[in-house]
């Protein structure tokens, strides 16, 4: 496991788990549960941070740059004209040329709107960007993306901010065998632990998530079994798990066995 790294247009990682900067009690408290996590990259949501009065507190306060890569998010767009512009903010400020790309297409359900995304997608990777896009579980939606020069596909597992964990199993399974270009990162609808797991078990590249450890009776605590999950379910991935039978086969083998 010393060389599995998550590797990213070019760039290497150790931690498959990316973090969200959202809904913690405290800047303090997100601070500490990144800690915890093991993260290298934090998303933040370019819509949602002062940029122009530094001298106010802000959660990029809390981010030690030396320490995790800032992926920037277009979280709040619903078209992509809006996605495109702040994602030429976050470059303009410093922020970064990676955007995990976000163009939401209900309120209710914050679902993505694909065609919108690729339409972003391929206008800021023509720009230079690393583009990121959050999309549907559809396998033909990604392939529109990579396409469109997605440098990774982030697909949900549920609803965002549901905690329901991953919905369709069957589509990120399809996803892994089918999507080989870029990595594949689950996003979105991670509740706990099992759920983190769950999704590296089924192959995802990485899990990135937010509510499911910001929103936890104990985030820290939280953000530290989530990393344990996620090393785990990448190690289950890369053994290879035993074939599911319908019938039971003694663990001990019964050959020689005196009766």
């Amino acid at each position: 496991m010393e060389n599995d790294h998550l590797r990213i247009a070019g760039r290497e990682f150790r931690s498959r788990l990316i973090a969200g900067t959202g809904k913690y009690r405290s800047f303090q408290e997100m601070a500490r549960a990144h800690e915890a996590s093991g993260a290298e990259i934090v998303t933040v949501a370019v819509r949602r941070v002062n940029l122009s009065d530094r001298s106010k507190e802000s959660l990029l306060d809390y981010i030690d740059r030396s320490k995790y890569f800032i992926l920037p998010n277009t979280a709040g767009c619903v078209n992509s004209d809006e996605a495109v512009r702040t994602a030429r903010l976050a470059r303009e400020v410093g922020l970064s040329n990676w955007i995990k790309l976000e163009v939401i297409g209900d309120d209710k359900t914050l679902f993505p709107d694909n065609f919108e995304l690729v339409k972003a997608t391929e206008q800021l990777a023509h720009e230079g960007f690393v583009v990121l896009p959050y999309t549907n579980d559809d396998l033909i939606a990604a392939r529109r993306l990579i396409d469109a020069g997605a440098a990774a596909v982030m697909p949900l597992g549920a609803p965002i901010g549901s905690g329901l964990g991953i919905q369709n199993a069957a589509n990120i399974r399809i996803l892994r065998e089918m999507i080989t270009e870029v990595p594949l990162i689950l996003d979105a609808g991670v509740g706990t632990a099992s759920d983190a797991a769950i999704a590296m078990e089924l192959g995802a590249d990485a899990v990135l998530m937010n509510t499911g450890i910001a929103a936890a009776e104990d985030p820290v605590l939280m953000a530290e079994a989530m990393k344990n999950a996620i090393l785990a379910g990448r190690q289950a991935y890369l053994a290879g798990r035993m074939a599911k039978k319908l019938y039971a086969t003694a663990s001990s083998p019964l050959e020689g066995v005196v009766r």
